[in-house]
């Protein structure tokens, strides 16, 4: 601690109410379009493939430009970096809400996905040079609170203004926030003393991240829907994003590259390779969960949109109380309990709430999933928060907005991967339980017998003919099949989300817990 501090930035706490505005924003708009897309898709008279670009095309530009934060904001300035992000993000929103075609609202959601890359990894960064070692635990909570929370308000927001409004004012709304957020920003807030000594442009290293994690992205959003690698497309992008990825990460390490666009040397560090392996999951199980979750009670359950937002808000609000309890807890000189007892008893209550969801069946109700959602935000806000904290302890200077960088990307990964590949395994497991369950639906079943009778039985007591209730009481049948068979692969991947939790437990040992005064280089001054 032999290091004289610079003074602290007086209006920090301004600032990060700037920084944690603008990732809340950008988080907001992975989920809040979704459930516009049909409502836009009969306005434009598109497709339902052809929609869905509406969040791919968003999701593709972030994940490009996320791992290139730390670099741009090398070459422009912190500052300048940061508030143009901010400014192209809304302007890009406006220019969404205004366009008339879908090919016009695809490309201004990419414009918008690209300047959103920022108000993630940077505003991150940012938050941990400006704050004191002292205050990490606080800022960082209140940082992990906006990006965790966003996903789970964002589809009860986007329902909301689509029933009330109209859908462009899920994009409309973005701008007044946003230029609180660039005014504060862009007058408060100076650029770092930490930057790269060579900022000249890594052509090769460009192009190959673009291509590379471009081609991984699309192939996670539309493997599923093209049925994966029966589709050439689908084949011919696996192989590019190989390719690309294998020689971006030679190309970044090789000491003919002067200039490497991402500094992959920084993942020696122990702390932050372990967090990026957490960072995927939890990624997987975020998205994962807000994916599945609406899906099933929707689709079995029969929840309305917003008994559905109702559902997940006490989840958000346990996220909000426990991540903040973790931050203060965290935030003492001697904190009396390690990051990795928060992370072992956040994985703990996380797993039992998808094992509780897992038992769920067509005859549950809002009051069964309660706690196993509240259990699941409690979780997940006592994971983000001591990771994040262990993740960054270790890192200082240059290194803190290439770690953030890449901590987003990976969030954002699991995610991709995590609808991905729920979206698979739920319909293989669905055509293989009504495989199993048909196979009991015969003539001589006990079971079946007196469900079939009873449906007969009442459908003639309505009026129907004998003939006109036997086909309908099979059709009922049919559908009751059907039914458990989609919910029991519903029960199946929550099992799998929480598996995914913990097969990557053992990562929780490569974390140390340093005391906070030997931490990296932070509270620097940012005027």
């Amino acid at each position: 601690m032999g290091e004289q501090r610079e003074p602290l930035n007086p209006y920090r706490w301004l600032i990060l109410i700037g920084l944690v505005t603008a990732a809340i924003l950008e988080v907001l708009d992975t989920t809040i379009v979704n459930v516009a897309l049909a409502t836009i898709a009969g306005n434009m008279g598109a497709t339902t493939e052809e929609v869905a670009w509406v969040s791919t095309g968003y999701i593709l530009s972030n994940v490009i430009v996320l791992p290139m934060t730390a670099w741009l904001a090398s070459v422009f300035g912190r500052r300048r970096y940061l508030t143009g992000s901010i400014v192209a993000f809304i302007v890009a929103s406006f220019l969404c809400g205004h366009s008339t075609s879908l090919w016009e609202l695809v490309f201004f959601r990419i414009l918008q996905g690209a300047g959103g890359a920022a108000l993630l990894s940077t505003s991150q960064a940012t938050i941990r040079e400006i704050f004191p070692a002292e205050q990490q635990g606080t800022v960082q909570s209140l940082y992990v609170l906006g990006v965790i929370v966003a996903p789970t308000v964002g589809p009860y927001l986007g329902g909301y203004l689509t029933d009330n409004y109209s859908w462009p004012w899920i994009f409309y709304v973005n701008v007044p926030i946003g230029i609180v957020s660039a005014l504060i920003v862009g007058t408060l807030l100076g650029d770092s003393k930490h930057r790269m000594e060579n900022i000249k442009v890594d052509f090769p290293g460009i192009l190959l991240l673009a291509l590379g994690l471009g081609s991984l992205q699309y192939v996670l959003e539309e493997g599923n829907i093209k049925d994966w690698f029966t589709d050439p497309s689908i084949c011919v992008l696996s192989l590019l994003a190989g390719v690309c990825l294998t020689s971006l990460v030679i190309w970044e390490l090789s000491p003919y590259n002067r200039n490497p666009v991402i500094n992959l040397w920084v993942l020696k560090n122990r702390e932050l390779s372990a967090a990026l392996v957490l960072f995927l999951a939890l990624g997987f199980g975020l998205y994962g969960g807000i994916f599945i979750f609406p899906l099933f009670v929707q689709s079995i359950l029969g929840f309305t949109p917003t008994v559905t937002g109702e559902a997940l808000m006490p989840g958000g609000i346990a996220t909000g109380f426990t991540a903040i309890l973790c931050g203060q807890l965290l935030n003492r000189k001697n904190p009396v309990v390690k990051p990795q007892a928060l992370i072992v008893i956040g994985m703990a209550l996380f797993t039992y709430s998808m094992w509780d969801l897992a038992h769920m069946t067509d005859q549950s109700g809002e009051p069964d999933t309660r706690v196993a959602l509240i259990l699941r935000g409690a979780g997940l806000g006592m994971l983000f928060t001591p990771i994040n904290l262990a993740a960054f302890s270790s890192l200082k200077g240059v290194e803190i907005p290439q770690g953030a960088s890449m901590l987003n990307l990976m969030r954002q990964l699991g995610g991709s991967l995590g609808i991905a590949v729920l979206s698979f395994f739920m319909t293989r497991r669905s055509a293989m339980h009504y495989s199993m369950l048909a196979s009991h639906a015969f003539t001589g079943n006990p079971a079946w017998e007196q469900r079939y009778n009873g449906a007969l039985q009442g459908l003639q007591a309505s009026g129907l003919s004998l003939p006109e209730a036997q086909q309908a009481a099979y059709r009922m049948m049919t559908g009751l099949v059907k039914t458990q068979a989609a919910t029991l692969s519903f029960n199946d991947a929550f099992l799998l989300i929480g598996a995914s939790v913990v097969l990557v437990s053992p990562m929780v040992l490569l974390l140390r817990s340093g005391p906070q005064g030997q931490q990296s280089e932070t509270a620097q001054d940012a005027h």
